[in-house]
């Protein structure tokens, strides 16, 4: 019955986000209530798990977030993304245009948001297609390849944060892990499935426009050298940090104290603010106030992905309390199948279900959770296992779907037969790639 009550809950949880188009935070908070009460939770102590559940997952990950999108809002707004995509475009050359513009949604991806990314890079992809008389398509898929893998595996984006924090890994190793997964992905999702593209014609005219800069033409542009420093500055700290102790002799106390400090993510991702903030801000001319600003406007995109994050911690508490991870846990690992590839199978479905990847992987984390704490499993690869699924099945009830037809003004087919496929492509690979890694790693 614990069972049945439990899939209502998740199936509940789908039918208010897609059904009944209810906000996901608020679909995550009245299900969990109802789960709590269906599962036995006291109604005296229930708000009290809620509370709990609200703590414990925003307290590890809150900074990360929203130190990430401030990050990547003034990489944005200074028009360093821009820099690298013309560089990694010029430094390929005509013949390698593809492989180009796939490096540079990988090197933006780490420190924009997905939808950020889409539309700053979107219109690169158009002026390279009107220039080289190519289908924009062929050429741009490759980039928006790297971009939603980059979303889905590697921090400090909201979903691989959040399950970092869940699951108690250690975010240097997925991190390290998440990047010899992308690269795999990547190509094959980027590419080499892109080559089977190029008949690919929009069927109505695209909607997009070039549009000239705008407020950006007030300040200086950032260097090449500068642009690529400040947007993988976190990635760079936290793999260094990571690896530190393995070559160096940090026996001392201070030493080992001090690299631990330093190698934390919040506090990498505070040098990442304070770098870009001189580099991209006052180093241009910004002024303090305006750079500001631009962290402000970045904290106000993330709200509601902090409150969706919230609400699944709410879920994972439900599910604690009311002892139902203990069951699950031992009905979970009794099933003939390898935990990552049950990981993958969970999220897969409910991001079929829902539409949005960070709903997806929260909503199954909440329940494959008692896998990871009863150490069945690597919790680092766990959060990938759960990334790659989160990827798959992209349709008609997910805004990147029709973020991807209508730029690129292609039908419902052909959209499906190109981006569906692309993010099938990454989520499969994403999940070989992890069990290839298990099988290196123990």
């Amino acid at each position: 019955m614990t069972i049945i009550l439990i899939v209502i809950s998740i199936c509940l949880l789908i039918l208010c986000i897609t059904y009944f188009k209810i906000n996901a935070f608020l679909s995550f908070l009245v299900v969990s209530l109802f789960s709590g009460l269906c599962l036995g939770i006291p109604p005296s102590e229930l708000v009290g798990t809620v509370e709990k559940g609200v703590a414990g997952v925003m307290g590890s990950l809150t900074l990360i977030i929203v130190l990430g999108a401030m990050l990547g809002k003034i990489v944005a707004e200074s028009g360093a993304a821009e820099i690298i995509a013309e560089q990694m475009v010029r430094l390929m050359g005509e013949k390698y245009l593809q492989w180009g513009l796939m490096l540079t949604g990988f090197v933006v991806g780490i420190p924009l948001f997905y939808g950020v990314g889409f539309v700053l890079l979107v219109p690169l992809i158009f002026s390279i297609s009107y220039r080289y008389k190519l289908p924009a398509v062929y050429i741009g898929l490759p980039m928006l390849a790297a971009l939603s893998v980059t979303h889905g595996f590697i921090p400090p984006h909201p979903s691989p944060v959040a399950l970092v924090a869940l699951f108690h890994a250690d975010m240097g190793l997925t991190l390290i892990y998440g990047l010899l997964i992308a690269i795999p992905a990547i190509v094959l999702g980027g590419p080499i499935f892109a080559r089977s593209l190029k008949n690919i014609q929009p069927s109505q005219e695209s909607i997009f426009q070039e549009k000239g800069r705008s407020d950006k033409e007030e300040y200086r542009r950032p260097t090449v050298r500068v642009s690529l420093i400040v947007a993988l500055l976190p990635v760079l700290l936290i793999i260094l940090f990571t690896l530190l102790p393995y070559v160096v002799n940090t026996a001392k106390t201070a030493l080992q104290q001090g690299i631990k400090f330093v190698g934390n993510p919040t506090v990498v991702m505070v040098i990442a603010i304070c770098v870009a903030t001189y580099l991209l801000g006052l180093k241009l001319g910004r002024s303090m106030a305006n750079v500001m600003s631009v962290y402000e406007s970045a904290v106000k995109d993330i709200a509601m992905i902090l409150l969706i994050i919230a609400g699944s911690g709410i879920f994972k508490q439900v599910m604690e309390d009311s002892g139902v991870s203990l069951m699950l846990a031992n009905t979970l690992q009794q099933l003939p199948i390898s935990p990552l590839l049950l990981a993958w199978l969970i999220t897969a479905v409910i991001r079929g279900c829902v539409g949005s990847a960070t709903v997806a992987a929260l909503t199954a984390a909440g329940v494959l959770l008692p896998i990871v704490t009863g150490g069945k499993v690597d919790p680092n690869l766990m959060v990938l296992a759960i990334g790659a699924g989160s990827l798959m099945f992209s349709h008609v009830n997910d805004t990147g779907f029709w973020l991807f037809k209508e730029y690129f003004g292609l039908s419902v087919k052909a959209t499906l037969f190109s981006w569906s496929i692309m993010e099938a492509i990454v989520s499969i690979v994403g999940l070989l790639a992890v069990l290839l890694l298990q099988l290196i790693l123990y």
